[in-house]
């Protein structure tokens, strides 16, 4: 399961979308991964694929080269254990070694299994898309991106959602613009050396 978590942490991905994945919706050469449908299981236990949470979540993911060489690396071992246990692949990126689909509560408690043998704080599965849309704030995407990157109606959802992170960017960036201006109002036009800050009144009246 570690390609279904390490897709989910960088990509944001929600649980169902990953196992709703197929090879058909991922172009690793291009380095795509179409969303389309996502896998739920109904009230008799039944694993079915449904349509997504809205239209806006129907999407294509920009995957990073590090995804793509894991779920390269997933699909090689994938092969080998079927034609090995003699399985007939039905397609699944993220499937039982029966070849049979896995489901979305599955991914769940295997997590927290780990996380608990770990020892860290507690950390759920789904913490792992919101980790993913943190952290390309921090690294300075915008709204807007992560709103398309995430399936979410609208940039207001996206923006209600992460807005202490927004708030705290906010205050470093304007730190940082202030730097800026105060650190050229201390340089003269053209370069050179600082500005001087002009002597007291009083010196120049006693001189």
């Amino acid at each position: 399961m570690f390609a279904a978590y390490h897709l989910i942490a960088m990509r944001g991905l929600r649980r169902g979308e990953a196992c709703g994945l197929t090879w058909d919706d991922l172009d690793l050469d291009e380095g795509i991964a179409y969303i389309s449908q996502q896998l739920q299981q109904e009230s008799d236990g039944q694993l079915r694929a449904c349509p997504l949470k809205t239209e806006c979540s129907r999407r294509a993911v920009a995957l990073d080269p590090e995804t793509v060489i894991v779920l390269r690396a997933h699909r090689s071992r994938q092969e080998q254990q079927f034609i090995k246990a003699g399985v007939t692949p039905q397609g699944w990126v993220f499937a039982h070694e029966d070849g049979e689909s896995l489901s979305p509560s599955s991914l769940t408690h295997k997590f927290n299994d780990l996380v608990e043998g770990t020892g860290l704080p507690r950390v759920r599965l789904h913490d792992l898309r919101h980790g993913a849309a943190t952290l390309m704030l921090l690294a300075g995407e915008d709204l807007k991106t992560i709103a398309d990157l995430l399936g979410h109606s609208s940039v207001v959802l996206t923006a209600d959602t992460y807005l202490s992170v927004a708030v705290e960017l906010g205050l470093k960036s304007a730190a940082a613009a202030a730097r800026l201006i105060l650190n050229a109002g201390k340089s003269p036009p053209g370069g050179g050396s600082a500005r001087r800050r002009s002597a007291p009144v009083m010196a120049e009246i006693a001189a």
